[in-house]
């Protein structure tokens, strides 16, 4: 990790939801980085937030932001908000770490990347789980050159995503919902990082297969990249089968799972009381427990990630790469992790303390959302779609 023991980097939060409670392991385990001011709708989690770091709570993001203790802002608010609250974030001249995705739109993550361009601050976009130390791994064995070029690339994951509690808004792609644009970020980010980033075409499929959460919950797309490679993507988040069973039954999160177990589907009268649910669960809630979740035993992933080179497969594992070849499988292991997620920060401290342009800057987000973008194109309209905002991997 870079910068241990350098200062730590004062972090302001806009957004106290379910992203936070997901990366507070990871603020409160990194010693890089400091949680000093926070701002949310709710009172109940600004108090918190208060008693629990000694930091500031403000009402409104325009205190947070005005605020000269915060080097940095994490931007954690609905996907509806970003755009506003990142650029109301650069106007204040603070570097930036946005939840995925980026913005809603081609203009608007255009505007947040100009933004923070003519502020002269740092913009990371993230997590997505190509920071994944073994997405890291694998992308660092494809460029080594010792398994030749990739030429092809299967991404599945299947999960119970559409049947987690859900406020309205996350059941409505306008605003932002849906698993195309709440899982597809991730698998789009993790094969572009590993096949070098530009993407010239996609083809996509979506399933929205209950009414009453009318959204995609499943969806099947093909990348095709510059160098010819290509990509197909699978999700599916109705909650049958679970594909944490091809990873051992290690959770995303990099927590073990008991086999064949999952939660029961919670009913609910109402979508209000689902969101109240939801937000009692969530940081500052009465119901809210931090220590809900099995801590990690290894490192997060996305579901089932292999890659076919020239002279080898690689596979992404929570612990590793398995490397096929020759009719030899073998791991390229990696040990567990002290911090989880910590390469999120590596990259934004890498950024503002030392000066190293992020790869998941405003550049590469938007090309990862020009491909989402395209995918729900792709699947209303029965076509390809040729893109035009993609950049290479540096």
């Amino acid at each position: 990790m870079s910068g241990v023991g350098g200062p730590a980097l004062k972090l302001g939060v806009i957004g106290l939801g379910r992203a936070f409670g997901l990366m507070l392991p990871t603020f409160a385990g990194d010693r890089r980085v400091s949680l000093v001011a926070a701002t949310d709708t709710r009172e109940a989690a600004r108090r918190r937030f208060a008693a629990d770091f000694g930091g500031q709570a403000y009402a409104t993001a325009e205190e947070l932001c005005a605020d000269p203790a915060v080097d940095a802002i994490y931007v954690a608010t609905p996907h509806q908000f970003h755009a506003q609250h990142a650029l109301l974030a650069a106007r204040h001249g603070k570097h930036l770490l946005i939840e995925k995705p980026l913005a809603l739109t081609l203009e608007d993550c255009a505007a947040i990347t100009e933004a923070a361009r003519a502020a002269k601050v740092h913009l990371v976009v993230g997590h997505s789980h190509s920071f994944d130390a073994p997405v890291q791994r694998l992308r660092a064995l494809v460029a080594s050159g010792v398994y030749g070029a990739v030429r092809m690339i299967n991404a599945i994951n299947y999960t119970d995503y559409l049947y987690r509690p859900r406020r309205l808004e996350e059941l409505d792609t306008a605003q932002g919902g849906g698993a195309v644009y709440n899982q597809a970020a991730h698998q789009v980010d993790v094969v572009r990082f590993v096949a070098g980033g530009e993407v010239t075409s996609v083809r996509a499929v979506t399933g929205a297969w209950d009414r009453a959460r009318p959204t995609e919950g499943a969806y099947a797309a093909l990348m095709t990249f510059a160098g010819g490679a290509f990509a197909s993507l699978t999700y599916n988040g109705y909650g049958h089968f679970d594909s944490d069973e091809w990873q051992g039954w290690i959770g995303e999160m990099g927590q073990q799972k008991l086999p064949g177990t999952a939660a029961p589907r919670k009913v609910f009268a109402s979508q209000s009381e689902e969101a109240a649910f939801k937000n009692a669960r969530n940081y500052g809630g009465e119901n809210y427990d931090p220590g809900i979740a099995a801590p990690p035993v290894a490192h997060n992933h996305f579901g089932t990630l292999l890659v076919s080179c020239e002279r080898a497969d690689l596979r992404a594992l929570p612990n590793g790469v398995m490397i096929y070849e020759n009719g030899v499988a073998r791991l390229d292991a990696l040990p567990p992790p002290s911090v989880p997620r910590s390469e999120v920060i590596d990259e934004l401290y890498r950024a503002v303390v030392d000066g190293v342009a992020p790869l998941h800057d405003g550049a590469w987000a938007m090309a990862t959302m020009e491909i989402v973008f395209a995918m729900l194109r792709s699947a209303r309209e029965g076509c390809d779609v040729a893109l035009s905002h993609q950049v290479a991997l540096a």
